[in-house]
């Protein structure tokens, strides 16, 4: 059992706008480590859209509030690698010419934690295997493979769930949604997208899993007859 903390989820702005499922088998997820888990009502977009478009001076009022939401809590779980990164590797970056606020994210940035990660390292967290565990391949999200280096957590706890894992060629090659990059040139991204469903269904597993719910969103829009999850949807509905 988990020590007695203050837990709050980073929901972002994709899970609470088009797939609250995942945000909610988060939840559920830490709450069976051991952890008390509260959703702050007040938070906002994290502030990603506007840094990576370049408006930093926008995206400066989104970064304080995050921070003053945020801050009385022991630790933040994000179930997204890209918002996470965002918290914890470009919040400080941001802020340097503020000491005050730069000390502030500094702080943030220390407790902030993707949820694969946090389930493995703070709250080790070990699922038991389900023995109607499926079949599957995982694709590494950019942020979360290249930025924060986490490659195996996703894949520990799946495959302690009991899933078989099979690797696809390449799994860290990018889906094609970059954010805005999606936006910007959809015919490129689009066709980064089929190039990764196409090794997903060689590998002839029954679903492709992610942690990003970028990628999710990205991928599921352009998947003909191939199931694609959360890796926290997969992970809860296999330890109920």
């Amino acid at each position: 059992m988990a020590e007695s903390k203050r837990i709050a989820l980073m929901v972002t702005c994709i899970v609470d706008q088009v797939m609250p499922e995942v945000g909610m088998a988060a939840v559920r997820l830490l709450r069976r480590a051991g952890y008390t888990v509260e959703f702050p009502q007040e938070q906002t977009c994290c502030g990603q859209p506007f840094f990576n478009s370049g408006f930093r001076e926008r995206a400066l009022p989104l970064v304080k509030r995050a921070i003053e939401i945020f801050e009385p809590y022991d630790a933040v779980v994000a179930p997204s690698g890209s918002c996470t990164t965002m918290m914890r590797a470009e919040y400080p970056h941001l802020l340097e010419p503020w000491p005050d606020w730069h000390a502030r994210a500094q702080a943030l940035a220390a407790k902030t934690y993707e949820l694969s990660e946090f389930l493995v390292h703070q709250a080790q967290w070990q699922p038991q295997a389900n023995p109607h565990a499926p079949r599957v391949t995982y694709h590494d999200s950019c942020h979360m493979n290249r930025m924060l280096h986490l490659h195996d957590e996703p894949r520990s706890l799946l495959e302690a769930a009991g899933c078989t894992l099979v690797e696809m060629v390449d799994p860290g090659r990018c889906c094609g949604f970059g954010g805005i990059f999606s936006v910007r040139m959809p015919e490129l991204s689009n066709a980064m997208t089929g190039e990764k469903l196409r090794r997903a269904v060689a590998t002839e597993t029954d679903l492709m899993v992610t942690a990003d719910p970028g990628c999710l969103m990205q991928m599921r829009g352009l998947a003909e007859g191939l199931r694609i999850e959360h890796v926290a949807t997969v992970l809860e509905e296999l330890t109920r």
